[in-house]
């Protein structure tokens, strides 16, 4: 039974959320059937089997250790709110959040090949990071913060400390033992997908259209990399020419920015939501970089990415195929007409119910000691 501060904090949490569902900015109506559409990856009593504050007992500390260490790590990697982001989302997005995504181990067998393999996910960054949050925290409590906790909570505090939303992370996850390459290679979106293939694959996972249109808005933050640029702007679809619907205007400052860059093949495309480039040093653009001084409002999450969209100036095809579709447009125009809060809060809200897709708790999967190693 959840104690009752447990109920009391899911309540306040969650009746602010149902209200903002009401009417929400850039549709005119909800479909009735959106809130439902959850296929088998994801389990409608998820976030009911998560606790508020699961380590009261058990690791009291926990999660100032996180949000500590966190503060720490982003005092000297100013990209790491961004590189967790993507460890987050390529992991909850293939068959829930469950650390499956940090596994390295094979178990000896080198014809094996492991989810971190797989071409969306040979980019990814911040696996050290989380491994020393994790050394942190078996010091503190051995074997008693499991590794999916991790990532959430680290996620959560890195967007905090980046400026973006704070949103409750309820926890109690367990870490799987198995790696899903096939899974990871088949699921995770691409950058240049068209609309309808980014929103068929959200909503696999239970995310309808508002939802999906606030979880893209994560590229506020973060550089997107010349390699992944590069196709776009010079061999789209195989045509040795660039991408029709690039602005001459924008296709002109790509072209100057990754002038000489030659990594078309060196780094496979990872998905829409965590395409960005994580070093604040790479050759690259941002959706900060892409709007004039004059609109600008300042960097981090705000309004930013959806203001370029609306000026045309996507970076990725898959990010200005919103506007693309009557209703992905709306919430794009929402998202970019006010001073950010009603992106914020959706985002917040989105993150909030990615974090509890398909979780392990009670006695399923186990408590990871090294969060690579599968035992």
């Amino acid at each position: 039974m959840p104690s009752c501060m447990n109920i009391w904090f899911i309540l306040m949490v969650s009746i602010p959320m149902i209200i903002s569902l009401t009417n929400p900015r850039g549709e005119s109506e909800r479909s009735s059937g959106a809130l439902h559409s959850v296929s088998s990856w994801v389990s409608p009593n998820d976030e009911a089997s998560l606790e508020y504050d699961f380590y009261r007992e058990t690791c009291p500390q926990a999660e100032v250790i996180v949000r500590s260490s966190m503060a720490r790590i982003y005092s000297k990697h100013k990209d790491v709110p961004a590189a967790l982001l993507r460890l987050f989302f390529h992991d909850c997005f293939i068959l829930g959040c469950d650390a499956s995504i940090l596994l390295d181990d094979s178990n000896g067998d080198k014809n094996r090949s492991i989810e971190r393999q797989a071409v969306p996910n040979k980019s990814l960054k911040g696996f050290d990071k989380i491994d020393l949050i994790k050394e942190e925290l078996e010091e503190a409590c051995p074997g008693v913060v499991s590794c999916a906790d991790i990532v959430s909570v680290a996620t959560r505090d890195g967007i905090v400390l980046a400026g973006g939303p704070f949103y409750p992370v309820l926890t109690g996850r367990r870490d799987s033992t198995s790696s899903y390459y096939q899974e990871a290679l088949a699921g995770i979106p691409r950058p240049d997908n068209d609309i309808t293939q980014t929103l068929h694959l959200f909503s696999l996972r239970g995310f309808d259209e508002r939802e999906t249109v606030s979880l893209l808005g994560g590229h506020s933050i973060g550089k997107i990399g010349c390699d992944i640029i590069q196709k776009r702007i010079s061999d789209f679809n195989g045509t040795g020419q660039p991408d029709p619907s690039i602005s001459p205007d924008l296709l002109k400052e790509m072209r100057q920015k990754c002038q000489g860059s030659n990594q078309t093949t060196s780094h496979p495309p990872p998905s829409p939501l965590t395409s960005l480039e994580m070093n604040e040093s790479a050759v690259g653009l941002s959706y900060f970089q892409t709007l004039s001084s004059s609109m600008s409002s300042g960097v981090g999450f705000d309004t930013h990415y959806y203001r370029s969209l609306l000026r045309g100036r996507g970076l990725l095809f898959s990010d200005q195929q919103l506007m693309n579709e009557e209703k992905t447009a709306r919430l794009v125009m929402a998202y970019a007409s006010d001073d950010g809060s009603t992106f914020r809060m959706d985002f917040a809200r989105s993150l909030m119910k990615m974090s509890s897709l398909s979780v392990l708790t009670g006695t399923q999967g186990l408590v990871r000691r090294n969060c690579s190693l599968a035992s």
